[in-house]
């Protein structure tokens, strides 16, 4: 009998660690799960041309914007972001690298190899910088890219393909190889959201839109819809917008049929300021890329108010929207006029959200804002954020060639030493009351930050980065 007790409290013995054995193995599995939903998917929407005003959020008259709205509403609306360029190229290179696009000679759009030649720039992006996707590709992500490419053109054929930066999928124009159709950037950002959904992979994905840069492609039925504006030019800059946002209200209502909105921090900014209007006797254009259709007479883009537009570092030309959503984690309805995000911030603060580390020896520009993004208290901002635009006009708005904003001051300089104008920020957003002529000690201070900065630039290009045509 005693035997028999024996064997059997050993069995019940042996059982028992088994249980606890699973139950244990159960709560690691539970909470690596967690973790692992702890990480959100990152949704990048990066509009082209897009002036801050351009939202009804933002109170434009007559543009209709409900799905960004919406993201409004249900996030925070980040009114003091900055782009790290005037114009497309450099201010998608900062997205990348977390980088000044100045530190890779990129100091305007990528378009022809002579054209690169003679602006002294390389003819497209180094693939083998550290770069945003690659690291959340290395930290388990599923990486996608639709939409506008430009970190070169389809002017260069021998550049590199989006994949060699870290994508998984790509679909693209302003790029080498194929030109994927403007209009199939959503529906194929939700097959691949469905993929990796079905994968059980968080994602990252740039969503890079055409609108509202031309040449404009105004479909009938968002014509018909603005049929009551007196202007042709605001029916078809409308109709455009209204296009744009309706393609994004169907990949947010994909986020909702998926489950997948509550963990996936989206964000809607643009790469510049919106484009300057042209001669009305001039109604077509045309894009190698993208073909032909309406050109810039139609944009009337706003910059609500804000001094610039493209091509200038006054704040109407690189101050854009800036949407981000989160929820549960990013404040509802929220609007934070203070906090100095910017462009070479995302790369660093993205990769801190997902728990992706940067590489040992690379400093990056930008600095981690989760806690900003967040809405926790932040100290003030530990680094200065720099401008360069080398093709810095002589008159007009166009003419600051360098500009740094530092602690509640921005300064910026022309290529003709009397032109200096300084500002406080965010106080002075619209960039109204030039301080220069008071402030002699701030503006030095500033113009020393700026040469210490330049100095550390390349003299030129990486010849890494030059296309096998340029010898032709």
């Amino acid at each position: 009998m005693t035997g028999e007790f024996t064997t059997a409290f050993i069995a019940h013995s042996r059982m028992r660690r088994l249980f606890l054995l699973l139950v244990c193995l159960a709560g690691l599995a539970g909470a690596a799960s967690s973790a692992e939903n702890a990480r959100p998917n990152i949704l990048f929407i990066f509009a082209d041309d897009w002036g801050w005003g351009d939202l009804s959020s933002h109170g434009h008259p007559y543009l209709q914007t409900p799905h960004l709205d919406r993201l409004a509403t249900q996030g925070t609306d980040f009114r003091q972001f900055t782009v790290a360029g005037s114009v497309c190229s450099p201010s998608r290179a900062a997205i990348l690298t977390g980088q000044f696009p100045a530190r890779f000679s990129i100091h305007g759009h990528f378009a022809t190899v002579q054209s690169h030649a003679q602006r002294g720039m390389p003819d497209w992006l180094n693939p083998k910088a550290v770069l945003l996707p690659r690291l959340l590709q290395q930290a388990g992500y599923a990486t996608a890219h639709y939409g506008k490419w430009h970190l070169t053109n389809i002017m260069v054929p021998d550049a590199p393909l989006p994949s060699a930066y870290g994508y998984d999928a790509y679909g693209v124009f302003n790029a080498p190889g194929p030109q994927m159709p403007v209009h199939d950037d959503v529906k194929n950002s939700i097959a691949f959201i469905e993929r990796s959904h079905a994968a059980g992979k968080p994602f990252f994905l740039n969503l890079w839109i055409h609108e509202p840069h031309t040449p404009h492609y105004p479909k009938p039925e968002y014509l018909e819809k603005f049929a009551h504006l007196p202007d042709e030019a605001q029916r078809v800059y409308a109709a455009v917008i209204a296009h744009a946002d309706a393609r994004i209200g169907e990949l947010l209502a994909a986020l909702d049929r998926l489950g997948l909105a509550k963990n996936t921090l989206v964000v809607f900014s643009s790469d510049n300021g919106p484009e300057n209007t042209g001669p009305v006797d001039r109604r077509m254009g045309e894009d190698e890329s993208t073909g032909p259709g309406f050109s810039t007479w139609a944009s009337v883009g706003t910059t609500g108010g804000h001094r610039g537009r493209k091509r200038s570092l006054l704040q109407g030309g690189i101050g854009v929207p800036f949407l981000a959503r989160w929820p549960g984690k990013i404040a509802a309805g929220k609007v934070d006029d203070t906090t100095p995000l910017t462009a070479v911030d995302l790369l660093p603060t993205f990769c801190a959200l997902a728990g992706a580390k940067l590489p040992a020896g690379y400093a990056p520009d930008g600095i981690d804002q989760s806690a900003a993004l967040l809405g926790q208290p932040t100290a003030t901002r530990t680094k200065p954020i720099f401008w360069q635009w080398t093709t810095a006009a002589k008159t007009g708005d166009n003419w600051p060639a360098l500009a740094v904003w530092d602690g509640q001051s921005k300064l910026l300089v022309g290529k003709d030493p009397q032109q200096v104008e300084l500002f406080r920020v965010p106080a002075d957003r619209l960039e109204k009351s030039n301080l220069h002529s008071t402030e002699a000690a701030e503006v030095q201070r500033l113009r020393t930050l700026l040469a210490a900065w330049t100095a550390t630039l390349p003299a030129k290009a990486d010849p890494a980065c030059f296309s096998a045509t340029r010898a032709k």
